[in-house]
């Protein structure tokens, strides 16, 4: 059964992370977060990546304030919770993050995360101490607004090309002591990196991002995970379509992609 206010939402978010595992599609708008609702999943979780290309921008390139409305937009349109994808808080100061965290909570979702990338090829991650200090201020700020916010702290280390598995359990594991209810490691591929997190943050529950390939969700939940999100993929898959039919029409003159289109009708029933 749907639920339709904040903190049902909310608790029905928590409750799906205590057994199980089950997988957290990424929608791109609201008529992707509609259609994921109608195929019966429980949650769903923003992606900045694919929020991003939606509006003409690279994956980082929004503002605060377009991501705060886009939040909003994806709350109103389910009935099921929704997970912010905060990327690193918007702001590098530990002050800084629990600010916007105060106003992500603010728009209806049911959970967020924040990384602790800093965009700086160079200098990837921020620093250990502050990093957790950022962890620390964004629990303090949902504690401060309503506190039933579901907190994932994300450590980004294998995508910014420092695959240290002991580095990234000690990372989780203090965001875990910070005060992060759900712990992610997105890049984390083989059975062992998987078991090596599980076990660290254990009984704290394991977010998998599985992307073209990868575990089943079978396979998965053999290891412990809880939940599995596929990041932009979903977004890339529609992207390829698009460009696909796009490209045909610029550089041949001819049509046939279009034919592989979903049926308009059925979308039509969807959303009607």
């Amino acid at each position: 059964m749907a639920v339709t206010t904040t903190a049902d939402k909310r608790a029905a978010f928590r409750k799906l992370h205590e057994t199980g595992c089950f997988v957290l599609p990424n929608p791109f708008d609201v008529g992707t977060a509609k259609i994921l609702q109608h195929l019966g999943f429980k949650a769903i979780a923003s992606t900045s990546a694919g929020f991003a290309w939606s509006i003409g921008k690279a994956d980082t390139g929004t503002t605060l304030d377009e991501m705060l409305a886009h939040l909003v937009a994806l709350s109103a349109a389910v009935d099921i919770p929704v997970n912010a994808d905060f990327e690193g808080g918007f702001a590098d100061a530990p002050e800084g993050v629990a600010a916007n965290v105060a106003r992500a909570v603010a728009t209806g979702v049911a959970g967020l995360s924040i990384e602790d990338s800093t965009g700086d090829k160079d200098d990837p991650l921020y620093q250990r101490e502050l990093a957790v200090e950022r962890i620390r201020a964004a629990r303090q700020a949902i504690d401060a607004n309503g506190g039933d916010v579901l907190l994932t702290g994300r450590c980004e280390a294998f995508l910014w090309g420092k695959p240290d598995l002991g580095l990234v359990t000690d990372r989780l594991t203090a965001y875990a002591e910070a005060g992060a209810d759900c712990l992610y490691a997105p890049g984390i591929k083989t059975v062992e990196e998987i078991s090596a997190v599980v076990k660290a943050v254990a009984p704290k529950p394991v977010n998998l991002l599985i992307g073209a390939s990868g575990l089943s969700l079978e396979q998965a939940a053999g290891l412990g995970v809880r939940r599995i999100s596929v990041g932009g993929s979903l977004a890339r898959m529609a992207w390829a379509g698009f460009m696909r039919a796009a490209k045909e029409m610029a550089e041949q003159g001819t049509f046939t992609e279009l034919s592989k289109g979903y049926p308009g009708g059925e979308l039509n029933k969807i959303f009607g």
